[in-house]
């Protein structure tokens, strides 16, 4: 199965424009005050026009409501629901009844024992996506452009897909894809110029990176120049 990347935490048509023109399988729009990323209902209504079918919209949310979900989805029409938060299984299982949209359920990852909750997950959700634990400091779960061990995903099948996140970027892509042999990466800060500002350069060379690693075999090394 090829390769699924998505590009997260877009703003603005051109950023959004040049994901889709680079062959970004899925666009990510968040909704959560907290982050850099946030983006408004009318602004992600505008630029949700814009993909016209060209990759996934997914909507990512901190542990939202019914009611905050039902007008992004009116905002939006995502083509997939991203609960970033702390939502249980059971609201896991909610959400994707009541909306009829596939969900990705975001699992923190720091240490090995993190990754028990997995299968209780895979069972509720369409797609997980394994995110870099965020310090209890933090104001936000993820976005924090810090990545965790990959060596702990070694093995790991949860029976649905999955995507890698966290600390990603145009240089350690490979290297990522190699240890783990994720079905799908995600990246936000890993492809901006500051917090919140995508960089198209680094889109594109993320991208390609991404895909360069894709078709070597396992084990082989990847080495892609930026523009």
């Amino acid at each position: 199965m090829p390769l699924s990347i998505k590009i997260c935490g877009l703003k603005t048509p051109e950023a959004l424009d040049v994901a889709l023109e680079s062959g970004a399988d899925l666009v990510g729009f968040v909704f959560f005050p907290p982050s850099p990323r946030t983006i408004g209902l009318e602004a992600a209504r505008t630029l949700g026009a814009r993909v016209h079918g060209r990759a996934g919209k997914v909507a990512l949310t901190v542990n939202a409501t019914d009611e905050t979900l039902g007008a992004i989805v009116e905002a939006l029409a995502p083509d997939m629901l991203q609960l970033h938060g702390t939502e249980p299984p059971e609201r896991v299982a909610v959400v994707r009844s009541r909306f009829g949209l596939p969900v990705m359920k975001a699992l923190p990852i720091a240490e090995r024992s993190d990754l028990s909750p997995i299968r209780i997950y895979a069972h509720v959700a369409d797609r997980l996506i394994f995110d870099a634990r965020a310090p209890e400091t933090a104001t936000r779960p993820g976005g924090l452009g810090t990545p965790f061990d990959w060596t702990l995903l070694k093995g790991v099948d949860p029976g649905v897909p999955f995507m890698l996140s966290g600390g990603l970027d145009m240089d350690n892509v490979a290297e990522a894809l190699r240890i783990t042999n994720a079905p799908g990466v995600d990246v936000s800060s890993g492809v901006e110029r500051s917090a919140g500002v995508k960089d198209p350069a680094k889109i594109r060379a993320f991208i390609r990176a991404a895909r360069a690693a894709d078709i070597l075999p396992l084990g082989a090394s990847s080495i892609v120049s930026s523009p």
